[in-house]
């Protein structure tokens, strides 16, 4: 199962295009209310959540996390401690994590992307402690996938499915896409 989480103030764009992508590979992805089941986004988008926070289960059955960035979303998933034991656990188990805009200064501040490729939001990048940033849409080092924002939601959601499937599966999606 992949969990994507949504705290008030996540930009839309960068949080759904992975959902829609996963699923329409047939993934199982449950959207993860931060504070609540409802979470409104940094443009009044208001998604009602899969899960809370609270109801995750960190186990086995983890795939993937995301992390939307947006503003204030991205420092209302950093406050969570909720969010912040799910990025441990899968930093800690080998489990992938997106983060995407200023999502990845998240990831950044807790020294996961050290002596790795990363890519943010413009002007985040002192955020990225210890990464080589890389000035490109979207970027895959080790288990850490990192975006610069969403224009970049489709490049994110590839570099997703890859990880996830592979490249084969991630062109065919594009394709369907008519994207690439």
């Amino acid at each position: 199962m992949i969990l994507v989480y949504l705290a008030n103030g996540y930009e839309e764009i960068e949080a759904l295009s992975p959902v829609d992508c996963l699923r329409r590979c047939e993934k199982e992805v449950k959207t993860v209310g931060v504070n609540s089941r409802a979470a409104t986004g940094s443009h009044g988008i208001t998604v009602f959540c899969d899960l809370i926070a609270e109801e995750v289960i960190l186990d086995g059955s983890i795939e993937m996390i995301i992390l939307p960035g947006g503003m204030p979303g991205t420092l209302n998933l950093e406050k969570s401690p909720y969010v912040q034991k799910a990025i441990d656990y899968c930093a800690e188990n080998g489990i992938p994590i997106a983060a995407i805009c200023a999502a990845p200064s998240v990831l950044g501040h807790k020294g996961l992307l050290k002596g790795k490729k990363a890519t943010c939001y413009p002007g985040f990048e002192d955020q990225l402690i210890g990464a080589e940033f890389v000035d490109t849409a979207a970027v895959t080092d080790g288990k850490i996938i990192t975006a610069c924002g969403m224009g970049s939601a489709l490049e994110f959601s590839y570099e997703i499915v890859s990880t996830l499937f592979n490249a084969e599966r991630a062109e065919k999606l594009m394709k369907a896409l008519n994207k690439k």
